[in-house]
């Protein structure tokens, strides 16, 4: 899969009063990243769960921040996959912010997923489709 890139703005509510952004929000715009990454390759998460009776869930995410995100930046989000398991995904997510040219990090995100069914939530293969799309045959967990 290659890296897919979901442009997003800091608005006021994002903020705390210094008009630095909330560090909790970086874990939305992530999912939101995520979301549309799924949706840009045709695979959303709804078909997921409509036809196959599974969802992506987050089972570990780390956060390193390295510079703040500010009140109106135009930032980007990249996701990219890591690697592949029959249940699981790791994804590394960049939140990045262009400055005069360059991209600068302001955190790196190394998210873990992982197949469940809805009822019982317990790991399932990830569907043939999303695997396909992804990069391939996945390898056993």
């Amino acid at each position: 899969m290659a890296a897919h890139r979901y442009p997003l703005r800091v608005y006021f509510e994002d903020t705390d009063a210094g008009g630095v952004a909330y560090h909790a929000n970086y874990l939305k715009w992530a999912e939101r990243a995520r979301t549309e990454s799924l949706r840009a390759m045709h695979l959303p998460h709804a078909l997921m769960m409509e036809r196959y009776d599974a969802m992506l869930v987050v089972r570990r995410i780390e956060v390193e921040y390295s510079a703040p995100a500010r009140l109106d930046d135009a930032l980007i989000v990249e996701t990219r996959l890591h690697a592949m398991g029959a249940a699981t995904l790791d994804l590394e997510q960049l939140v990045l912010r262009e400055e005069e040219g360059k991209a600068v990090l302001l955190a790196r995100l190394a998210v873990g997923l992982v197949c469940v069914r809805p009822d019982g939530l317990r790991p399932v293969r990830i569907p043939a489709p999303w695997r396909e799309a992804l990069g391939g045959t996945a390898t056993p967990d």
